[in-house]
């Protein structure tokens, strides 16, 4: 009988261990795991640290020589009445195609996605083009997208919930700023016009003037392939 006691006690004590050995192994291959990730995650974020610290210290270098020649045009054009002239006119042709930082008074309109969950609509590309093409047609002198400076080549494409501008994806809500003649530009929100339209499908629509808006230069590359320039 001892026996037989002793064996069940041995027996429980067996599996008592074994289930011991296993959960303690499932806590260290899931800690493991845990680490693993973390791991990752840490050389991730460190890595798009380091990229961001790049292209910032790029950026920088970049302005600095911007700033630099701009100096050294000013010195070199000084009492030349045509190097000041051709310089008017270098500076009026960037202000032009958007690689100048421009302000002026004029117009901000943003869009956001609706707020109605039993009839959720989205902003589209096709909304903010057609936004855009009024404001255009409405005389504006310059235009920029959650800070994304239009110029003649952008692009604007819809790619699910984020719209692709000069390559970056925004989000909504879209902040459109626009130079210009605030009453001109302001026509936009007029009864019939496509602001009316949006409101009318519960987007969300806000336009309100303003004579100080500042508009960034357009910093990507623009290349001209086929276009060539006419002796």
């Amino acid at each position: 009988m001892n026996k037989k006691v002793i064996s069940i006690v041995l027996g429980l004590m067996c599996f008592a261990l074994t289930l011991g050995i296993c959960i303690q192994m499932r806590t260290v291959k899931d800690s493991n795991s845990t680490v693993s990730q973390n791991y990752e995650e840490n050389n991730l974020r460190a890595e798009v640290l380091k990229y961001k610290e790049k292209y910032e210290r790029k950026t920088k270098e970049l302005e600095d020589a911007e700033k630099k020649l701009e100096t050294e045009r000013q010195s070199s054009t000084q009492n030349n009445e045509d190097l000041e002239k051709k310089e008017e006119e270098i500076k009026q042709g960037n202000k032009m195609i958007g690689l100048t930082e421009v302000t002026g008074p004029g117009v901000i309109v943003t869009l956001s996605d609706s707020k109605k969950d039993s009839n959720s609509v989205l902003v589209h590309d096709a909304d903010v083009l057609s936004v855009i093409n009024e404001l255009k047609n409405a005389g504006a002198e310059a235009i920029s997208i959650n800070e994304q400076r239009l110029i003649p080549t952008s692009s604007i494409s819809c790619g699910g919930n984020i719209i692709d501008i000069n390559g970056e994806k925004v989000g909504a809500p879209f902040v459109i700023k626009a130079i210009g003649l605030p009453e001109q530009l302001s026509a936009l929100s007029r009864q019939g016009g496509y602001l009316e339209i949006l409101k009318n499908a519960s987007i969300g629509v806000e336009l309100k003037k303003s004579n100080n808006i500042t508009i960034p230069k357009y910093t990507g590359i623009i290349e001209y392939n086929y276009a060539k320039a006419v002796k």
